[in-house]
């Protein structure tokens, strides 16, 4: 009974140190963003009720079709090749123990960089007069324009993973060293190899940090349009137009009834495998 007491007690005193924070998100994020759910079924001038008009016409614009399609593309591409290089060079880094940390801090540098400076450099490398036009100059191929031609996606991808996979790496690194070395050397005794050790030791031990790497670089993927708006600019090339670029454009004209709309489709898609994979955890542990 004195247990219970006492972890009510320290509940409490948990909640009253969440509470400036849960105000905060309150009324700077929640409060907000219900104020856009009740805008996206309005008119934004004359404040007439439209029911699912505005989502109708976002779905039927063809620049949303455009931009959803090459955001899922980069999410497709991006998010599972950030999360398998990441583990690749974690599991490199955790097999050298302390040498490892020099590795882990080089990996860690591009987030220290800003993205202004990740531009100019990149234009110093992928201008048509660039570096790397230079190198391949020497070999008699023709020079390319690596950021406003077909190759723009790519230079997109590149820098997306080299930008996040220190954070990955490190959160990959963490999730290693949780998992007890006694499993291993069991598993070493019952004369499992290598692989069968990955898959039957580390990748259950890994099941949480996956889960939270997945998460965070799908949410990292959508900052992205930082360096595709100031490599690109406004328009770039169609490969690279996010959906990031399209609201861009409709909160300059102040088409508030659309980008609430497609905000709302927007936090649909993000969240649902969120909850979804949330729900069947709770269910799990129950």
């Amino acid at each position: 009974m004195r247990n219970k007491t006492q972890s009510g007690r320290l509940a409490r005193k948990a909640y009253l140190f969440l509470l400036p924070s849960l105000a905060g998100t309150a009324v700077f994020v929640l409060l907000p963003y219900v104020d856009v759910v009740r805008r996206s079924f309005f008119e934004a001038a004359g404040g007439r009720f439209v029911a699912m008009q505005n989502y109708v016409t976002v779905a039927g614009n063809s620049a949303f079709r455009l931009a959803s399609f090459n955001t899922l593309r980069f999410l497709v591409i991006c998010v599972p090749l950030l999360v398998l290089v990441s583990l690749f060079c974690s599991m490199l880094i955790a097999g050298l123990k302390e040498e490892g940390t020099v590795f882990k801090t080089s990996l860690l540098v591009p987030l220290a960089i800003p993205v202004a400076s990740i531009v100019l450099l990149w234009k110093l490398f992928f201008h048509p007069q660039g570096m790397v036009n230079q190198i391949t100059a020497l070999f008699g191929m023709a020079g390319i324009d690596w950021i406003n031609g077909d190759t723009a996606f790519g230079v997109l991808v590149f820098t997306y993973v080299w930008k996040n996979l220190g954070y990955d790496v490190v959160l990959w690194v963490a999730g290693l060293a949780a998992i007890s070395d006694e499993l291993y050397e069991a598993a070493r005794v019952d004369g499992a190899g290598l692989l069968a050790r990955f898959l039957y030791v580390t990748l259950p031990g890994l099941s949480k940090t996956a889960f939270l790497v997945v998460s965070l670089s799908v949410f990292n993927s959508f900052k992205v349009f930082r360096e595709a708006y100031l490599i690109a600019g406004e328009y770039p090339h169609e490969s690279i137009y996010m959906l990031q670029h399209l609201f861009n454009h409709w909160f300059v004209t102040l088409d508030i009834q659309k980008m609430s709309a497609a905000s709302v489709l927007l936090l649909l898609v993000v969240a649902l495998p969120v909850i979804t994979k949330g729900l069947a955890s709770r269910r799990g542990e129950t």
